[in-house]
């Protein structure tokens, strides 16, 4: 039995885990791979306080370093549900059941893919799914953004602060964006436009992305662009399909916290990018760690005997 179990390795599990550690609680950190979530995904990081730059994964690894020292149960397991018949929280796994008093959700959020030749070849070598994250190692260069909504046009704009020129490409011919996200993006004189297309393959050298194969949706026409990047937002999905029947998520799989990470179920909390926010990155998720873990310690505190 333990104080609390929590799902997700990434920056803010890690981070719940460590402050909950700290406070004396027996703590399981789950995952079904290794530590670092979608850092280690990253090759370099430029916006995390105290680091010029670092790499995801040694990033990962100091984060992680801490935690045996405080007593963290780090367990592998693909969790297949949750179970919250009474107060005690189950965690059924492919290898078994694990206990606790409460829970931490900090499964994640994953991008969704294009699936087109070429995506998974570059990720990381000029296919990226953060601007924020990777912007600033495009400067000078011309950009592709693919999508029409909020996050895509958002993100061309910011682009354009680093890029030669950021193209939208959209297989509608008009943006689903916000009317006055839109029309900075119509007044930015680096931002242009390639409408009713899609990617059909991403090429490039041993090295990064150089080309980008696009086709138009009415005429089939393929035609070659030279881009140094391509930044994709298609849609970002919740991973939060074991916690489906909880009723803690709203219409589009976000699971909703107050301010102090709890949800609408007793002694079940929930961080980093699987929250309903508006900023996604590792500031943000450590940030929601330290709250959750620091919320369980009261909440073990006042409810278990």
């Amino acid at each position: 039995m333990y104080d609390t179990i929590i799902i997700g390795a990434g920056p803010a599990g890690m981070t719940a885990a460590l402050y909950a550690a700290r406070s004396n609680l027996k703590v399981a950190l789950l995952d079904r791979g290794i530590y670092g979530g979608q850092m280690n995904n990253t090759a370099e990081i430029e916006n995390y306080p105290g680091y010029d730059q670092i790499s995801g994964p040694e990033l990962a690894e100091n984060m992680f370093a801490p935690l045996a020292k405080f007593g963290v149960d780090f367990l592998y397991g693909q969790v297949i549900r949750v179970e919250t018949e009474d107060e005690i929280k189950r965690v059924v796994t492919e290898d078994g059941v694990l206990e606790a008093h409460t829970l931490v959700l900090a499964m994640g959020a994953q991008h969704r893919l294009l699936g087109v030749p070429g995506e998974d070849t570059y990720n990381s070598r000029g296919v990226s799914y953060c601007a924020v994250c990777d912007g600033a190692f495009f400067r000078g260069q011309d950009l592709l953004v693919v999508g029409g909504g909020d996050s895509a046009v958002e993100e061309a704009l910011y682009l354009t602060q680093f890029a030669n020129t950021v193209t939208i490409v959209h297989r509608r011919d008009e943006l689903r964006a916000q009317k006055v996200i839109q029309e900075r993006a119509f007044a930015n004189e680096k931002i242009r436009f390639i409408w009713d297309s899609v990617v059909e393959e991403i090429k490039g050298d041993d090295i990064k992305v150089q080309e980008v194969l696009i086709k138009n949706v009415k005429t089939e026409e393929v035609t070659a662009h030279a881009f140094g990047g391509v930044f994709i937002y298609v849609g970002l999905d919740p991973m939060t399909d074991v916690v489906a029947d909880l009723g803690i998520t709203d219409e589009q799989g976000w699971i909703v916290t107050d301010e102090q990470m709890l949800t609408s179920q007793s002694g079940i909390f929930a961080v980093g990018d699987i929250r309903q926010k508006q900023l996604r990155q590792i500031t943000t998720a450590v940030g929601d760690g330290a709250i959750a873990g620091q919320q369980v310690y009261h909440y073990v505190t006042e409810h278990v005997n």
